[in-house]
């Protein structure tokens, strides 16, 4: 004998507001601020500039930077200035487009929030049968 699976459709809502676009490796705060940092500049920033634009330290920054360029998001270019070498990052063809497919998500998270707001500017009230706690 053989079972027919019932299978169920989810609701449309289901999952609506997973952003599944939100890439951890960009997400975290410390490497946002990187990213939107080099992407500000093309040619890329030196290692002491970048990390006083993102209020990082020197062991913070450069974990951060590990993470990114591991992920292909990053590179690194070595050269000097006088006697003293310099690091310089920037991002990869691939890590631009990535942060900008990123940024696209954000927008739409910003988008849907700003929607529901609008349809909440009214004064609050409370659901049937909750009271605020």
């Amino acid at each position: 004998m053989t079972r027919k699976r019932k299978t169920q459709t989810p609701p449309a809502e289901s999952g609506r507001f997973s952003y599944d676009g939100l890439d951890r490796v960009i997400h975290e705060k410390a490497r946002l601020g990187i990213l939107a940092s080099l992407a500000a500049r093309g040619d890329g920033l030196l290692f002491n500039d970048l990390k006083n634009l993102c209020s990082l330290t020197d062991g913070n920054l450069s974990r951060h930077l590990g993470v990114l360029s591991e992920a292909g998001i990053v590179e690194v270019w070595k050269g000097q200035q006088g006697s003293r070498p310099q690091t310089m990052y920037r991002l990869t063809v691939s890590g631009r487009q990535r942060f900008t497919d990123y940024v696209n998500v954000l927008e739409s998270v910003v988008a849907d929030a700003q929607v529901k707001m609008q349809s909440e500017a009214g004064p609050r009230t409370s659901p049937p049968g909750w009271a605020p706690a």
